[in-house]
């Protein structure tokens, strides 16, 4: 057992790695830049925690989703593995303690949003981080090509002069080849090294039903298959109605979207967990760090906005290398629905820098300042406020995170924060000459620990229950407290955050460039475009769809998915089928036949022949004219 199997064994509990995983793990130990490609489940963090264990310092790990920050520092600390986050919305107090502890604490994981990588804070004390390897995790995002891209990214290739020497290691789930060369241009490698775990799933079988009445189609069909599954919808009022509906049909079911608050999302997690709700609805903010297994359907009630998005969340089924099915259910709303979202994520520029100039006035930025600050964002009040649309808002700051002028975070839940001020012998003086607080400061001492270090996660609940008062007693001995100096009390909260990236700009000079807006709105047709064509195909795999997009040349057709099946229904091996198939199309590429001429000009066996022949019609591979003449379709 080598010494990575070892670590792998000691803190995760897995005797062996999976495919890929070593290859990485030793890649980037030999000071390599690299990029792993590595589907959803596919074990992408054990490939930066497993080496940064292996030596000593600190790992960097950039990512713009909080919520996953927050999940793997706690992972890691139930593991015994000291790690901490930096994000936006935390106090200047706790970001300088947090980076400390990296610099003189025992920190082995410094998770790092990517627009805290150019504060002043980050960079000083960074030069002072014995750093060993730094991860950028949704490395997509640096690319424009990319279906996430964010200018913040852009400034990661800085951490080459602020912490040389040190190899990246750059993890997707999904991209392109065009955004797999620009990862590696951009993030300045010095030679191009790609790991690609195939993005094959043979246990998934891929299905497209075109259908009108979905609902029904689900009632039947989770009645007819086993396991629990995932229905993702687009919108948060459609998750709960669907989950109602399946529940009066004697499903059990459930709804989750980022709306809820924190302990609710927690608990509807894990009863889907536990198998106690067999079918989650959601909209895609299920999914991340979602750790089950046995998934054995997800259904997509709603058309995704890309391929990308597909496949990541169609890939949640089957993580035990079991049989799972992915099911699109589609029909022709589905497509001017999605030609209505390309001109409402599209706003006018005129409206877009109108929004931007009312965010300055709701936070009350001054013209040139308010870089690098972050704000709670509510965004009902900021509609009722200056009486924008909910839509245009969404889509508006979405293009201005895109041109690098805010960031625009996730909605979190943080937890009440709590650090002593005072050093412990002050604090015993404080006690002694202030008797009615000695009391309430021996419960927060005896019931979390690291208070004079670090800031530590509280729950007033608790400390209430503890020492038999109402909570809002402990609410006033906090702020008490807090206002004499003893500790700093940070209360939990729950919003999104607007961060200004850049110092505010006037209205002339905010500059939107046209040129970046018609690229980007032509990239989102893009992506539209593909997941319609996926979607409305009737004549080619859906792997095959799925793995072309992604870069595989020549994929194997997987045999199972509801094109492959209708063709299997011939009675023809795929050697067969794709030897007449090759035949049919060199004689019919460019050239008009009558159906008699082709069938006897093609091998012996007619009745095979007409077999592919029919198939080709009913999928529009081949057209027939007036005269009923067929050629190949060139558009088909």
């Amino acid at each position: 057992m080598n010494r990575y199997e070892q670590i792998l064994i000691k803190y995760w509990g897995y005797s062996k790695f999976r495919p890929l995983q070593e290859d990485i793990i030793r890649s980037v130990m030999e000071g390599k830049d690299t990029l792993a490609l590595m589907p959803t489940g596919g074990g992408k963090s054990i490939t930066f925690q497993v080496p940064s264990m292996s030596k000593e310092g600190i790992c960097i790990v950039i990512t713009p989703l909080i919520a996953l920050m927050k999940d793997q520092v706690e992972n890691l600390l139930k593991r015994d593995i000291k790690a901490v986050a930096i994000f936006s919305g935390m106090t200047r107090n706790e970001i300088e303690i947090a980076l400390d502890n990296c610099i003189y604490g025992d920190v082995k994981f410094l998770y790092i949003s990517p627009e805290r990588i150019s504060t002043e804070i980050f960079k000083i004390r960074a030069k002072h981080m014995k750093v060993n390897l730094i991860a950028i995790d949704e490395a997509h995002c640096i690319s424009e090509w990319g279906y996430d891209f964010r200018p913040s990214y852009l400034q990661i290739s800085e951490l080459r002069e602020l912490i040389p020497d040190v190899p990246f290691l750059a993890l997707t789930a999904t991209a392109i080849p065009k955004v797999v060369d620009d990862i590696q241009e951009k993030l300045e490698f010095k030679e191009k090294n790609v790991f690609r775990k195939s993005f094959e799933r043979k246990n998934i079988v891929y299905l497209v039903r075109e259908i009108d009445d979905k609902l029904s189609y689900l009632i039947e069909t989770i009645n007819k298959v086993k396991g629990s599954g995932i229905i993702y919808v687009r919108n948060r009022k459609t998750t709960k109605e669907t989950a109602l509906f399946l529940q009066k049909n004697k499903i059990s079911a459930d709804y989750y979207h980022a709306g809820l608050n924190h302990e609710t999302r927690s608990t509807k997690q894990n009863e889907w967990k536990v198998g106690k709700t067999r079918v989650m609805v959601s909209t895609n903010a299920f999914g991340m760090g979602i750790d089950k297994s046995d998934v054995r359907f997800v259904i997509h009630l709603d058309l995704p906005d890309s391929i990308e998005s597909y496949f990541q969340e169609a890939g949640r089924g089957g993580r035990d290398e079991k049989k799972a099915v992915a099911v699109l259910l589609y029909n022709n709303a589905d497509k001017v629905k999605a030609e209505q979202r390309v001109l409402r994520n599209f706003p006018e520029i005129t409206e877009i820098k109108a929004l931007y100039q009312a965010l300055g006035n709701y936070f009350q930025v001054p013209y040139g300042g308010g870089k690098h600050m972050s704000f709670d964002f509510i965004i009902s009040d900021f509609a009722k406020n200056y009486n924008f649309n909910i839509m245009t808002i969404y889509s508006s700051l979405k293009f201005l995170q895109r041109e690098g002028y805010i960031e625009l975070t996730d909605e979190l839940f943080s937890m009440s924060k709590l650090h002593f001020l005072v050093e412990r012998d002050d604090l015993y003086k404080f006690q002694i000459a202030n008797a009615k607080f000695d009391g309430f400061i021996k419960l927060v001492l005896r019931s979390y620990t690291g208070l004079f270090s670090d800031y530590v996660n509280i729950d007033e609940s608790s400390l209430a229950k503890k020492a038999n008062v109402d909570i809002e007693v402990v609410f006033k001995y906090l702020n008490n407290l807090d206002s004499m100096g003893i500790l700093n009390y940070i209360p939990k909260k729950k919003n999104p955050f607007i961060v200004f990236t850049e110092e505010r700009l006037d209205e002339k000079s905010l500059y939107i460039s046209k040129e970046n807006y018609e690229f980007r709105k032509s990239r989102y047709i893009e992506r539209i475009d593909a997941m319609l064509h996926y979607a409305s195909s009737s004549n080619k795999c859906r792997s095959q769809i799925l793995l072309n997009y992604f870069g595989d040349k020549n994929p194997d057709r997987c045999g199972q998915c509801d094109v492959c099946t209708r063709r299997n229904e011939l009675d023809l091996s795929k050697y067969e089928f794709d030897l007449i198939l090759d035949e049919l199309k060199e004689k019919l590429l460019y050239n008009l036949v009558s159906i008699d001429d082709l069938v006897s000009k093609t091998g012996k066996n007619t009745e095979k022949n007409l077999k592919v022949i029919q198939w080709l019609l009913d999928n529009d591979k081949i057209i027939k004219d007036k005269q009923d003449l067929l050629t190949w379709n060139i558009e088909g």
